[in-house]
């Protein structure tokens, strides 16, 4: 049977991020930061850096001799790739024995340079976006258990963010349910997981059914959403994930205030109920009985006196819990769900 991508990573990290200038494309840093942040030493910025995930700077040296381990790539642009300029740190990272970890779609040992210089120190080039071979077309059998599959509006949306706090709110209330990663940072957190988005469009549906196999019927897997149906360049991945995870009930991850595809201004966002209404009619396709449970929002960049309003109202037109996972919970949503599914 194939298995899934697994990674080990070595304590601390340093994190790259560069001089980037948007947030958005900072996702897997931040992710790590926030749901790690005893794993993290530091963040290594370059002048022009808009971003701060709030943890120390250290440049290569300082974090060696802070007893750093890692350096993660903690970004995710569009495209997979980081500028050239960037290399000349990795190339030092790697020289002074620090692992470097990457989710990009790159391969590290493709770099020559980075390749001699972990070769020289002992340091290892873990790729975390590296699906495995022999991957099934899927079937589209019925599984035994439940699924639950974040969904979204957008990319980089917080898909990763509400299938971690949705499971472990589940966990807190005794459900018995499994985080199932799907993206390079939810697999850098999980320790394994399958990078759909680096699966041959083929074998996207088969992959998603190895992630989440049958299991208890009382099991929940809170399967991390990728890339949005809405979106012009990544929604085959998106609509792949969708048929294969067979979803009982999914989840739609909306930011407040984003009006426009992040880096594809000239296609707005959908509707909340636009996009209830296609993950319905496409997830019908392997599960005629899919529904949606839940609103996960985003809205730190609304006014704080506008935020218990906006999720009210949008609770009011959609007949659904309306969260924000990051300030209380997914709690409401777990109440929904296990209304919606008691036996």
């Amino acid at each position: 049977m194939t298995e899934l991508t697994t990674v080990q990573l070595e304590a601390p990290y340093l994190i790259l991020i560069g001089d980037i200038t948007d947030s958005t494309y900072a996702k897997t840093g931040l992710g790590i930061v926030h749901w790690r942040p005893d794993l993290v030493a530091g963040q290594l910025r370059f002048p022009g850096c808009k971003v701060d995930m709030g943890v120390p700077d250290l440049s290569i040296s300082e974090a060696v001799d802070a007893g750093v381990k890692s350096l993660v790539i903690g970004v995710a642009p569009v495209g997979g790739e980081v500028p050239d300029s960037w290399w000349a740190s990795i190339e030092e990272a790697a020289r002074a024995g620090l692992d470097i970890v990457c989710g990009l779609h790159f391969k590290l040992a493709d770099f020559p340079v980075v390749a001699a210089a972990a070769e020289a120190s002992g340091a290892r080039l873990i790729d975390v976006r590296n699906p495995p071979a022999h991957l099934p077309v899927g079937n589209g059998f019925k599984r035994s258990g439940r699924r639950v599959l974040m969904v979204g509006t957008d990319c980089a949306i917080g898909k990763k963010y509400s299938a971690l706090a949705l499971d472990q709110s589940m966990r807190e209330t005794g459900m018995n349910s499994t985080f199932r990663a799907t993206g390079q940072t939810g697999i850098m957190l999980a320790g394994e997981g399958l990078p759909i988005d680096a699966v041959v469009a083929d074998f996207i549906s088969g992959a998603a059914e190895l992630i989440s196999p049958d299991n208890d019927d009382d099991h929940w897997d809170v399967i991390e959403g990728q890339g949005s149906l809405f979106h012009p360049g990544y929604s085959g991945v998106s609509l792949g994930l969708l048929h294969g995870s067979q979803p009982d009930a999914f989840v739609v991850c909306h930011d407040a205030t984003r009006k426009t595809i992040s880096g594809w201004e000239h296609y707005p966002l959908p509707s909340i109920k636009d996009c209830i209404e296609q993950h319905i009619t496409m997830g019908n396709r392997t599960n005629p009985d899919i529904r949606c449970v839940g609103i996960s929002v985003n809205t730190s960049t609304l006014p704080l006196e506008e935020r218990e309003k906006y999720l009210a109202d949008l609770s009011a037109e959609t007949g659904l819990p309306c969260i924000d996972p990051l300030i209380e919970g997914c709690g409401a949503i777990v109440d929904y769900i296990k209304e919606q599914f008691e036996d």
